[in-house]
């Protein structure tokens, strides 16, 4: 006789998993290559939702979520109904999105995106948890297109918390789906295409340029761009390094301290001067936004030219979840894509018509999208993950360790670096921390991993979710390591993977049946005992 194994009858096997509603494909992210599979996979009959953050919940601007904003934002991002007119018209697309039958909701995030797997039998094959401002659902799709984009990474100088220091990202979203942006006199730091479309971008919004910021001995960006900033009158700083940022009264930037870089990449005695300006833009480096994707355990691989981490995907983008494809910024950066948003586009037509064909649904030809994103991607690109190192080295030179790298917690460059517990801790210091701590964690490795460091540090646990931080300090524990940027594992993402209020997660639905077995999980008598108050009958140590 066969006996079924003990299962606790309050865990969430065998209940139902609440689902809103079911779709053939879900696609997350109206940029160009969300619109372009969500409108190709309608037109070959398939239902089609396609849901887009934007406009976001005015607290997420604080928090610099999904971008760096940096108290840069207006109060007209408070307006919800004005700010989704705008974001509607910002995007030319969604109308014809709307009359082929695409299912469009704007401010709704995708928070989560869960597949069945061996440690998850209870789940449906593949759902995702969407939120609003109001509350939160389960929806289930057959297929799923990410379409996530990009972020830009974090660079630490003294002032960088100040409001007026803006990812490049966040300006361009802040500009062209918002028209909200609150400054005139900008600074950009970084020469690459990015920094360089985003200095012409404010040109062409009347904003003034003062200067774009770069610490190599000339511009990295096409020699057609600089040439046309320079022709514009923005001034080229080249073996330049900002040191810090300086607040008027308000405590918002007022102008920035640059100093010249020598030979040894050091700062030089004497050369520093003050540029005036109310924004500092952080245009260092960018990232493919894989946190979905890296919250679903899907496999990733390190490509330096492509932004660093970028999901394991074949030429349809699909991922190593066979139901999830990834296209645009988020399956990997390129000077080409950045120039040329054709080429996001002809990625989501060939994942759409890629996830019609396995749904046996029409689809049409992929050849001439596939000639466009075959030449894009064959074009030699710059090592975009090896640039992010080297603006790090640039600041440890000239701003020195002290710098806070984590602005959310307040953790240094050395802190981490030595692996320093949180200033109100007192740990022993022969335990935790000092210099060589890092190896002491690693023995077997060159470089410590960063899920590690941020627990014993703290950096990466901010509200921020580690946006800001998370490439500087995979970049130092490389520096102290003496490896790549390939050795430094990805740290880990969890749903939800946006900052969600507590009354929205509240509204989840959820079964009657699990509903009744919360009162059982907070009901344990030790819960809140400390383990040293605890007698050895309860599970404590022995005094």
């Amino acid at each position: 006789m066969t006996t079924r194994p003990p299962q606790d009858p309050h865990s969430v096997a065998g209940k139902p998993f609440p689902v809103e509603r079911h779709v053939q494909v879900l696609v997350v992210g109206a940029g160009p290559a969300g619109l372009a599979a969500a409108m190709e996979a309608r037109a070959s009959g398939l239902t089609t939702l396609l849901v887009d953050e934007h406009p976001l919940d005015p607290a997420l601007f604080g928090l610099d979520v999904p971008f760096h904003f940096g108290g840069t934002a207006g109060a007209a991002t408070r307006n919800h109904g004005r700010m989704l007119e705008r974001v509607a018209a910002s995007m030319p697309e969604l109308e014809r999105a709307f009359e082929l039958g695409v299912e469009v909701e704007l401010g709704v995030t995708a928070w989560g995106l869960f597949a069945r797997a061996p440690g998850t039998c209870w789940l449906p094959p593949l759902a995702a948890g969407l939120a609003d401002r109001e509350r939160s659902w389960h929806v289930t799709c057959d297929r799923a297109i990410l379409a996530l984009g990009r972020r830009d990474t974090g660079l630490a100088f003294p002032g960088w918390e100040q409001p007026g220091v803006v990812g490049a990202a966040a300006l361009r979203c802040l500009l062209e789906r918002y028209d909200a942006f609150e400054g005139g006199r900008l600074l950009v730091l970084g020469s690459d295409v990015d920094a360089l479309l985003t200095a012409r971008l404010a040109l062409d919004r009347g904003l003034e340029v003062a200067g774009i910021v770069e610490i190599a001995p000339a511009p990295v960006g096409p020699e057609s761009l600089v040439a046309e900033l320079a022709a514009a009158g923005v001034p080229i700083l080249a073996c330049t390094m900002v040191k810090a940022a300086t607040a008027d009264g308000t405590g918002r930037v007022a102008s920035a301290v640059l100093t010249a870089l020598g030979a040894d990449g050091g700062p030089v005695f004497g050369s520093e001067r003050s540029i005036a300006c109310d924004t500092i833009v952080l245009a260092t480096g960018a990232v493919p936004v894989i946190d979905l994707m890296g919250a679903m355990h899907l496999a990733f691989r390190f490509e330096g030219s492509a932004g660093g981490w970028v999901p394991v995907a074949d030429e349809a983008g699909r991922t190593s979840h066979p139901a999830v494809h990834a296209v645009g910024d988020c399956a990997g950066l390129s000077e080409t894509k950045s120039r040329d948003p054709g080429i996001a586009r002809a990625e989501g037509r060939i994942a759409a018509r890629a996830v019609a064909r396995a749904l046996g649904a029409a689809a049409g030809e992929d050849d001439a999208d596939l000639a466009r994103v075959r030449a894009a991607r064959a074009m030699a690109g710059p090592d975009l993950a090896g640039r992010r190192r080297a603006w790090l080295e640039a600041s440890l030179a000239v701003s020195g360790a002290d710098t806070f790298l984590c602005l959310c917690e307040e953790v240094s460059c050395r802190e981490v670096a030595e692996v320093r517990a949180p200033r109100y801790l007192t740990p022993d210091p022969a335990r935790v921390g000092g210099p060589g701590a890092l190896a002491r964690l690693s023995p077997e490795r060159a470089a410590a991993d960063p899920d590690h460091v941020k627990r014993l540090t703290r950096a990466g646990m901010g509200v921020c979710q580690g946006r800001r931080c998370r490439e500087q300090v995979a970049a130092l524990l490389a520096r102290e390591g003496g490896v790549g940027l390939e050795a430094i594992p990805p740290a880990i993402y969890r749903a939800p993977v946006r900052p969600l209020p507590l009354e929205v997660l509240a509204r989840l639905p959820e079964s009657p049946e699990v509903a009744e077995g919360w009162d059982v999980w907070f009901g344990i008598p030790s819960q809140w005992v400390p383990p040293w108050e605890l007698t050895p009958a309860e599970g404590g140590a022995e005094p």
